[in-house]
């Protein structure tokens, strides 16, 4: 394991012990080869990337079986059962594929990754059960310095569709923020040097000033190209006369400490995934206060999954929002881990307190499920797709429920499906109009 996170090839410690040594009388030598011989076929196709993609048959034939019996009592963990439909069950097999791809060996931890992941937990608990942060996760919030003067630049990315290109400023501040002296995981928190250069891209109208929308990326993202498309910039910008901001989340884009985009943000190091997601908070709230310093007569936020997850985190955390949309969201990563991981992955997170307690107590300093919504509920959002089978529907159903059921879209796709439905789309617009953050007289770009 790097100091980033996982990064190696199976190890033969990696997998569930085999059958007791030859000449016991328990197991006789025959069925001692023919374990490793499975576990010699299971190494060579979890190393192959198209065999772990093609795990999505099997999975998305599961969700068709599922979804007859499902349909019969009419729900599945609150939200209505999807109707299935040749484009929904390519959707399925999409966001299983893609899932295959992700859960590759490297990303695997060792025996010795348990035994530091789940002591370095403990400890959080400990260090947070003692300041009083699990009884009071509000209190674990610091409110961060308004930020002043950033460093703003200039920049031009491309649109989809031969579109004209885009052009918008690029902003640079040094985030600030660093764990609590002695919290577990802060020394190598601060060994991510470029993450503690925060930035953001700005999309604004010159005149009268406007409302704000602060748009924050899911995992991997944090590029212009990526987010502007993501959230369909243009639009926003142009046609319903919003002044944007996007922020980049801790160690994601220009912040990367890794290859991979957020890499070390969500890794088997879950302690990382608290920090960023307390970092994240910090980082966005500074910039909102840039942008009131702006005039700015509203200011609203809209995420999508891992941004979902910090827009609901931050609903709960900074007064006189105006409004909170909340798109196919993440709201309790313990239990997506659960959820996500390998069988042996998860029996060895139990054996060794990760899951089913440690990880579940440090993440509530953190969850918006722990905090109450600061956002008026007629301003709240939140959609999600029925096929989604990254972070699931039951996510969002979660986050929905604690924020006293507001206005919510159930759509008929898969987790990036909201890039290309117009249901989102005319979802997301009313959540504008009514909130009154639209703009009638908005002028295009030059």
């Amino acid at each position: 394991m790097t100091e980033h996170g996982p990064s190696h090839a199976p190890h033969e410690n990696d997998f569930p012990p085999g059958p007791p040594p030859p000449g016991t009388d328990l197991v006789p030598v025959t069925s001692d080869y023919a374990f490793d011989t499975y576990r010699a076929i299971r190494r060579m196709l979890v190393r192959n990337p198209l065999a772990r993609m093609a795990v999505a048959i099997p999975r998305t034939a599961r969700f068709i079986a599922q979804n007859f019996e499902q349909r019969l009592s009419g729900a599945v963990g609150g939200h209505p059962v999807p109707s299935l439909s040749p484009t929904l069950a390519a959707s399925v097999a999409m966001d299983e594929a893609i899932l295959g791809l992700a859960m590759g060996p490297n990303r695997f931890p060792r025996r010795a990754d348990y035994v530091r992941v789940g002591g370095e937990l403990a400890e959080s608990r400990a260090f947070y059960e003692s300041n009083g942060w699990l009884e009071d996760p509000a209190s674990y919030h610091r409110t961060p310095p308004p930020l002043l003067s950033p460093k703003m630049s200039s920049g031009w990315t491309v649109m989809p569709a031969l579109q004209p290109a885009v052009p918008y400023e690029s902003m640079h501040f040094d985030s600030g923020f660093e764990p609590y002296p002695g919290e577990p995981g802060r020394e190598r928190w601060l060994e991510y040097e470029p993450n503690r250069r925060a930035g953001a891209w700005v999309m604004r109208h010159d005149g009268e000033p406007r409302p704000w929308l602060v748009c924050l990326h899911g995992f991997a993202m944090g590029y212009p190209i990526m987010d502007f498309n993501a959230f369909g910039a243009r639009h926003l910008h142009e046609e319903l006369g919003l002044n944007l901001v996007f922020p980049v989340l801790p160690l994601h884009g220009h912040r990367k400490v890794t290859p991979m985009s957020g890499e070390a943000f969500l890794s088997f190091d879950l302690v990382n995934t608290v920090h960023g997601l307390a970092q994240s908070a910090w980082d966005i709230r500074r910039v909102i206060s840039w942008v009131r310093a702006q005039e700015a007569p509203m200011v609203g936020l809209y995420g999508v999954s891992l941004g979902g997850y910090v827009a609901a985190l931050v609903a709960g955390l900074e007064p006189d929002l105006d409004c909170v949309i909340s798109g196919v969201p993440v709201c309790d990563f313990p239990r997506l881990f659960r959820q996500q991981s390998p069988y042996h992955i998860r029996l060895r997170a139990i054996e060794h307190n990760i899951l089913g307690g440690a990880a579940e107590e440090v993440h509530k300093v953190v969850s918006p499920l722990a905090l109450e919504p600061l956002v008026a509920k007629e301003r709240r959002f939140v959609y999600a797709g029925l096929g989604d089978r990254v972070t699931g529907p039951g996510q969002a159903h979660w986050l929905w429920e604690h924020w006293d059921r507001p206005k919510v879209l159930w759509y008929h796709g898969n987790h990036i499906g909201f890039l290309l439905s117009g249901e989102v789309g005319d979802f997301v617009r009313q959540a504008l109009d009514t909130t009154g953050f639209t703009v009638a007289d908005s002028e295009p770009l030059d």
